[in-house]
């Protein structure tokens, strides 16, 4: 499984914007849908709030790709 690492700089980031930044989906609205259907979660709990604050230290999980947040 691809662990990939993304770096903020702010407090936190919305959950579809970071599927795009990560290269998940190719915008925003694709990670909206995606979340939407169920098949993300947010440290091991299955997420459905496309805009939920995710912050350094979290892991993102969507089908085999795991993404990190960490601060920058």
């Amino acid at each position: 499984m691809p662990l990939l690492q993304v770096e903020i700089s702010t407090e936190y980031i919305a959950l579809n914007d970071l599927l795009k930044i990560a290269g998940v989906v190719d915008s925003g609205g694709a990670g909206k849908a995606l979340v939407a259907s169920g098949v993300v979660t947010v440290d091991g709990a299955q997420e459905l709030r496309k805009t939920n604050k995710i912050r350094p230290g979290q892991r993102v999980r969507v089908h085999d790709v795991e993404i990190e947040v960490v601060a920058g």
